[in-house]
């Protein structure tokens, strides 16, 4: 049976939202929005507004959106007249917004630039899902997201269906390459770490060639990583690791595209991993019209 991609996916909470909309919030109001506080000096109005999508796609971000709102001001009521995961077509209204006038105009910019480029990865990674529909493979992200903006980015990961790879360095033991080189050697880079980490972390190999793989099973590895791999290649080490059994994990990684995730999913590999959806999605184009 083909897994289910589209999972069921949970916001981070209002307490690290907060923490880390706060600080972007400052970062665009410096000493105070010059022009939306001459504009009040007769006081506080209420408007309201809407949000329209300019382009088709996978909206991601409204909860965090609203979030921003309310942090300027309680009173800002912000309606999602469709939810995060959804597909939004062109000219379709995606939230209704009411509130005092200040706090709409004020949080305008770092509310719409979230839900965009939340938006544009979501759409990008439904993009890759979509090519292993009916297969047993996963699509994963990395580690390679803008600094400060990762759990809103691995998020958006998620609403397009993606699984997380790990949030950071602590999340699991990953050897890479360079820790390979400076270990000596695969056998001696799995045995200092596992004499170090703490249980029940997992200890991921990263591997180029079918020695290396053979290398990693001799020692132990939980997951291979089969990396930059010619697809028939990458066929041998699967068959290689699936005589160890199915405990071992299989991700492959490197070069993956649209036109190539297919072939690699089929080689029979559990996790294919790519930061593709982050660091090339194009921005989802939303506005803002009271």
């Amino acid at each position: 049976m083909a897994l289910k991609f589209f999972q069921s996916v949970s916001l981070p909470s209002n307490l690290v939202l907060d923490m880390l909309i706060q600080p972007w919030l400052l970062e665009d109001i410096g000493r105070g929005d010059r022009v939306t506080q001459a504009l009040m000096v007769k006081g506080s109005q209420r408007n309201s507004a809407t949000w329209v999508a300019k382009e088709t796609g996978i909206i991601a971000g409204l909860p965090i959106a609203a979030r921003v709102f309310y942090l300027l001001n309680p009173q800002v009521e912000f309606e999602a007249c469709i939810k995060d995961g959804d597909r939004a077509i062109v000219g379709e209204t995606i939230a209704k917004i009411s509130g005092p006038f200040e706090a709409l105009l004020t949080g305008e910019r770092v509310a719409l630039n979230l839900a965009m480029r939340l938006s544009g990865i979501a759409t990008a990674t439904a993009r890759f899902v979509a090519q292993l529909e009916g297969l047993n493979t996963r699509f994963a992200d990395t580690r390679k997201t803008t600094p400060g903006h990762r759990i809103v980015e691995k998020y958006a990961s998620q609403v397009g269906g993606a699984v997380n790879h790990r949030m950071g360095l602590d999340d699991s033991a990953m050897i890479k390459d360079n820790h390979i080189a400076a270990a000596g050697g695969i056998a001696e880079a799995i045995a200092l770490v596992r004499a170090q980490i703490p249980y029940p972390l997992t200890i991921e190999v990263e591997t180029e060639t079918l020695s290396q793989v053979q290398e990693a099973l001799d020692h132990g590895a939980d997951i291979i990583m089969l990396d930059n791999m010619p697809i028939s290649t990458m066929r041998e080490a699967v068959t290689l690791i699936r005589h160890y059994g199915d405990r071992i994990l299989i991700e492959a990684s490197g070069n993956v595209s649209l036109d190539s995730i297919r072939a690699i999913a089929e080689t029979g590999v559990d996790i294919i991993s790519s930061s593709a959806p982050m660091t090339r999605s194009t921005w989802m184009d939303l506005s803002m019209r009271f």
